[in-house]
């Protein structure tokens, strides 16, 4: 596999030469309902997952590394509200994601204003049910197993 292709999201490939972040941060909950009880501490029952949301933070240099219109692409994937499959480098399939928000800062201005420096963080959301993630895994999806994953690209 190529070195730069660290993660996928749809069609939009997360690496060197567009976007490649620095810290992956994933947040698991799982939903317990709670009944009050009296002289007792309130009952607990499991009643599935919660939340999945994956955080991707990094910093964009575009004289060195990434394109700065990389933050637009990811801004018009958010536009439109799909969930995107999520695919690591190693071809672990995590889900189907949406972009939740992204939050970006620009830095190091040239004297026509633009920016030199793009740091930026995205929040992704799971949108689908384990059990589609269990049958998403099971596919042989072209372009997600390791030996295959050279073949992204970016549209």
């Amino acid at each position: 596999m190529a070195a730069d292709k660290m993660m996928g999201l749809g069609n939009f490939v997360f690496g060197l030469t567009t976007a490649s972040y620095s810290e992956l941060k994933r947040r698991t909950d799982w939903r317990h309902a709670s009944n009050s009880r009296m002289g007792a501490r309130p009952a607990r029952q499991y009643v599935g997952p919660g939340e999945d949301t994956i955080t991707l933070s990094g910093v964009l240099l575009p004289q060195i590394a990434g394109k700065a219109d990389a933050m637009e692409m990811l801004r018009r994937m958010g536009n439109t509200g799909l969930g995107y499959a999520l695919v690591d480098g190693a071809g672990n399939v995590y889900g189907a994601y949406i972009i939740e928000s992204m939050d970006e800062g620009q830095s190091q201005f040239l004297a026509n204003g633009t920016p030199q420096r793009y740091e930026f963080t995205l929040t992704l959301q799971c949108v689908d049910d384990q059990a589609d993630r269990t049958e998403m895994a099971e596919l042989d999806v072209p372009g997600t197993q390791p030996e295959a994953a050279d073949d992204w690209a970016v549209a």
